[in-house]
């Protein structure tokens, strides 16, 4: 990781906190212990083990509180993050609150997030309720929490622990994460990112993530915590990084590495929270945008973190513009049950492969939550032998390219990109649809 000798040294909090919340109705039946032992042969070790003895030390506190008692948490800002209106329902309905806090030193493992997620994830499951992540703000059902605990071999997802909230301002996008604080770490940063790099953008801040995680924990592996954590000023980021921060280290790892400037941001409100800035290295000539897409080009050579277009503005991008400019709106009818009768909603999802992105179609069963669709697959898919007519599969709606309502005629809505291949203009990529939207 290391370029130069140039490094920046980064605070180091003394302690860390992590709290988790289950909603309830009533008191809970189960304690947590008995709850946490229910997992034994479930839960990889060392978490089962963690949790245990957590639990049984003055590191983990498991209350009960009414919900009175208990700040209100902002709706807006959880369905922002993902949260079900059923979710949202379940914490308003709710009469007390399980709240799990835990605190460790900073350090790998993390052990108060890992235990406090375990511990509030059995607590849960014993009710059939869910856990709310106050630190990011997300709902989590009991079965994705414990999926995002280290596996067998000490392993974890980190786009399980650090999301990357973006916004839009004059100069691009704003990116942020929202995760590192866990690990004691500041946030990352990156301003005046070409708006077309939305997801590109965010798997590379991941894939940095990942990297200066790496460097900080490294940093405070001695027996004392240090006050301090030298970073290196410049540092890489590989594919390989974001392969694994995405739990997909097989995918990619050949592309050249880019180079990135950490620069320290610091809030000049003492209620405000700092950051570490990404940027071009020294020397870069024109602005940051321009540096940040052809690092995005150097980093996904040959692979599709986003829908490619062939040309910027051709009838193709217009198409894929149109139908996700119009997702949020069609998810709202689909839940309200406002799509005209006898209809079925179908979603078409790009899957990676060798030469492109393959697209395929999946009927729509359950969309509980705004970024992933539930649904079973249209087609046969040439490049995952796992996705096949009538199987299940769960659709991230960032890779969603078109939508439409079918009807006993055909299609009463959407299917836009169809339209574009059938006036015979080549596809960005290859498709199992040849004959358009599945009837």
């Amino acid at each position: 990781m290391l370029i130069t000798d140039d490094f920046l040294p980064v605070p180091v909090p003394e302690s860390l906190t992590a709290t988790y919340l289950v909603p309830m109705v009533g008191l809970p039946k189960v304690g947590a212990r008995t709850a946490v032992r229910a997992l034994a042969g479930r839960l990889a070790e060392p978490v089962h083990g963690l949790a245990t003895q957590m639990l049984d030390s003055p590191l983990m506190s498991v209350d009960t509180r009414p919900v009175a008692e208990f700040p209100a948490l902002p709706p807006d800002l959880l369905t922002a993050f993902g949260a079900s209106q059923a979710q949202l329902d379940r914490l308003a309905a709710a009469t007390h609150l399980v709240v799990v806090q835990a605190e460790y030193r900073p350090g790998w493992p993390p052990a108060h997030e890992w235990a406090a997620r375990a511990v509030a994830a059995a607590v849960a499951e014993s009710a059939g309720g869910d856990v709310v992540d106050v630190f990011g703000l997300q709902f989590l059902d009991p079965a994705t929490a414990l999926r995002s605990l280290p596996d067998d071999q000490g392993r974890i997802r980190l786009v399980d622990w650090v999301l990357v909230p973006y916004s839009s301002d004059a100069e691009g996008l704003w990116f942020t994460t929202k995760g590192l604080r866990r690990f004691g770490l500041l946030e990352l940063q990156t301003q005046g990112v070409p708006d077309h790099l939305t997801r590109a953008w965010g798997a590379v801040l991941t894939g940095a993530a990942r990297r200066l995680l790496r460097a900080w924990t490294d940093g405070l592996a001695g027996d004392e915590v240090p006050a301090f954590v030298q970073l290196p000023v410049l540092a890489t980021v590989t594919g390989h990084d974001i392969a694994v921060a995405y739990g997909n280290p097989e995918q990619h790892g050949a592309t050249a590495p880019v180079l990135l400037r950490l620069e320290l941001d610091p809030a000049t409100d003492p209620d405000a929270d700092s950051f570490l800035s990404l940027r071009p290295p020294p020397g870069h000539p024109g602005p940051d945008g321009r540096y940040f897409a052809a690092a995005c080009a150097t980093l996904f050579d040959g692979i599709a973190p986003d829908v490619r277009y062939a040309r910027p503005g051709d009838a193709m991008s217009r198409a894929i513009a149109t139908a996700r400019a119009g997702l949020d709106d069609v998810r709202a009818r689909f839940l309200a049950g406002r799509l005209p009768a006898e209809s079925q909603l179908v979603v078409k999802y790009g899957l990676p492969g060798d030469e492109g992105p393959e697209y395929v179609w999946a009927g729509v069963t359950s969309w509980d939550a705004p970024e992933r669709i539930v649904g079973t697959s249209a087609s046969d898919a040439g490049t995952d032998p796992t996705v096949r007519i009538g199987a299940p599969v769960v659709v991230e709606a960032a890779d969603v390219v078109d939508w439409a309502v079918l009807g006993a005629a055909g299609v009463v809505e959407g299917g836009w990109t169809q339209a574009v291949l059938d006036s015979g203009e080549p596809p960005a990529g290859r498709s199992s649809d040849a004959d358009g939207p599945p009837a």
